[in-house]
């Protein structure tokens, strides 16, 4: 789920009663704030809607949820933040927010393509390799390695070296390929990435990162999310299985019809999730009379912030958009950050074509 901006007016009242009303509609069963907490508080991550009620939810947890919510890792840090006024920082780029040092001429280095320059100050810095940056007010990139920097996801500069290749092989052999989980989220941000698909680097990439040990099955649900489609063949070919919501992506229909037989809830809610935003109106016909639900959120990965209905719209799928109402979606569910309607989304976002036909609806 994207995270919301903290805008410059932000005050700790404000943040305090946002916190309330999360507590309010949790304990009313209200599903937006079950699906926030399950997003941004890490003790509910995975419990089922169902499930929550049980659960013991305080005023604290509610805002550690909102402090995650904005991109920062606890209450006691985003009040800091607000005493500090200091998060004005979010308008720079990532490089700009970097303190002056070794870890940003590395970068330097690495953004411009010197590969002779980059190797000579990692020899001389060896262990630059395995320090990471801070950022707040997001959430993703919190804590990236100089790997993680390389294929412009978020963008920085809208480009990459011609010799993106040689940087990341540089990388590696200095000692990055020992860092598990730096591969693996670098996978995923080039798996992603438009940049780096637009260089022309991005099955090259993969491919390098999973033959250094990263695994490509990490990587495939957020590069369908991302209508990176052939990223995601690039991963298959590397070793990642071919499941429900990859299935449903990608238009696979008899793997589809194989794999929906039996498949569990969150399985299916990603692959009606997936497939609701990549058009892909047949398989979700078949996935709603497997059991999909049209009136859930999508699960985490799958643009958890609002409906299948919803992501439908936002990507102009007009027939998608009729078979999940002819499904049993209703048009009335909100999306979270916004609170606004399938309707609504289609008006803001220039669907005319599927806003008259919500309309029709009435």
């Amino acid at each position: 789920m994207p995270t919301k901006w903290l805008p410059d007016s932000a005050n700790l009242t404000h943040l305090k009663h946002q916190a309330k009303d999360l507590l309010r509609d949790f304990r009313a069963g209200h599903m937006s704030a079950y699906q926030r907490v399950r997003e941004f508080h890490p003790k509910f991550a995975g419990v089922a809607d169902d499930a929550m009620p049980g659960r013991s939810f305080a005023l604290s947890d509610a805002q550690l949820s909102i402090a995650r919510e904005y991109g920062y890792a606890s209450w006691p840090r985003l009040r800091a933040v607000i005493a500090e006024r200091n998060h004005e920082e979010l308008v720079l780029t990532h490089n700009d927010r970097l303190p002056d040092g070794p870890f940003k001429q590395a970068l330097d280095f690495m953004d411009a393509g010197d590969a002779a320059r980059l190797t000579a100050h990692l020899a001389q810095h060896p262990g630059l390799i395995r320090e990471r940056a801070h950022f707040e007010g997001g959430n993703y990139f919190q804590t990236p390695t100089l790997l993680e920097f390389l294929p412009e996801n978020p963008t920085r500069q809208e480009r990459l070296p011609e010799n993106a290749i040689a940087i990341a092989e540089i990388l590696l052999a200095a000692g990055a390929q020992e860092n598990l989980a730096a591969l693996t989220e670098t996978l995923g941000l080039a798996a992603s990435g438009r940049v780096c698909r637009e260089a022309g680097v991005q099955g090259p990439l993969l491919r390098l990162l999973c033959k250094h040990g990263a695994d490509p099955a990490t990587a495939m649900h957020t590069a369908l999310a991302h209508e990176e489609f052939d990223a995601a063949r690039v991963l298959i070919d590397c070793g990642a299985a071919l499941d429900l919501p990859a299935a449903a992506a990608l238009d696979e229909r008899a793997a589809v019809a194989r794999l929906a037989v039996g498949a569990g809830e969150g399985a299916l809610q990603l692959a009606l999730a997936l497939a609701a935003n990549a058009g892909r109106t047949e398989v979700v016909q078949s996935l709603l009379a497997a059991g999909a639900d049209p009136n859930r959120y999508n699960p985490p990965g799958g643009h958890s912030h609002c409906t299948p209905l919803h992501s439908a719209v936002a990507m102009g799928r007009l027939d998608t958009v009729k078979a999940l109402v002819d499904g049993g979606a209703d048009l009335s569910i909100p999306d979270i950050h916004n609170g606004s309607t399938p309707l609504g989304w289609a008006a803001y976002l220039g669907q005319d074509e599927i806003a008259a036909y919500l309309k029709s609806l009435g």
